[in-house]
């Protein structure tokens, strides 16, 4: 815990007391003119974020995060704001693996990041919706595809398709969208295939986003939306924009 923290707390209650009642007030003055749930992104969010902007904030972000810098920040405090809407500068496609907490690697509050997990961070059809949900109505304009060192899925759909093993319920329908990228990584004779095939899986899915109709493609082609990937490394909690 950061010594701020424990300053926070050494401080008592009535701090985040009166911050709750002035966020009450807030919410209270603003409960009239806050826009529906699906308000298009036709009028922008407050202090709207560009692409650049989102992605420069990521990466310092993740600085903190991997040089145990992280803001310490008191949570309880946003929950009244945040019930009236949301307005987060960034949307990641991260995989689903319980190491990768995309709002803790980027050093990021509540509220800041929309976030899609599904193994192997791969683009099927609700991922997608998610995503045309946060730029479209949310007013996001970056789209960070984030894989991860060691992937399971990825490792999973190398040994399929080198060993032919069969995996059980719905699994191979997860695998066979990872498959396309572990064959191009083979092409190139890689010395670490997993890694090779875990980079290549992040490149594939920023394709499929990037050119996925009608609502993204549209975005990008309007230079109203980002779209980039990285992977994210377990030991050392550094994220590699590729």
């Amino acid at each position: 815990m950061c010594e701020q923290c424990n300053l926070t707390r050494r401080s008592g209650l009535s701090r985040r007391f009166l911050l709750g009642a002035m966020s009450a007030g807030f919410v209270g003055a603003r409960a009239l003119a806050a826009a529906p749930a699906l308000a298009r992104a036709a009028e922008p969010p407050p202090n709207p974020v560009s692409g650049d902007e989102a992605l420069k904030r990521l990466k310092e972000g993740n600085q903190r995060y991997a040089a145990g810098h992280a803001a310490c920040r008191d949570f309880a405090a946003d929950l009244a704001t945040l019930t009236q809407g949301q307005y987060p500068f960034a949307s990641i496609l991260s995989c689903a693996d319980s190491r990768v907490a995309p709002e803790l690697v980027f050093d990021q509050g509540l509220g800041d990041l929309f976030v899609v997990r599904v193994a192997g961070n791969v683009l099927n059809e609700n991922a997608l919706a998610s995503l045309e949900y946060g730029s479209e109505f949310l007013g996001v304009r970056l789209i960070l595809v984030l894989g991860h060192s060691k992937c399971g899925a990825v490792d999973a759909a190398i040994k399929v398709v080198q060993d032919n093993e069969t995996l059980p319920g719905h699994l191979p329908g997860l695998i066979d969208q990872i498959k396309p990228a572990v064959l191009a990584a083979e092409q190139t004779s890689p010395s670490d295939l997993l890694s090779a095939a875990i980079e290549e899986n992040v490149r594939q899915t920023v394709h499929h986003v990037s050119t996925a109709q009608p609502v993204l493609s549209a975005l990008i082609a309007d230079s109203k939306l980002t779209v980039a990937g990285g992977t994210y490394d377990l030991a050392t909690g550094m994220v590699h924009l590729l």
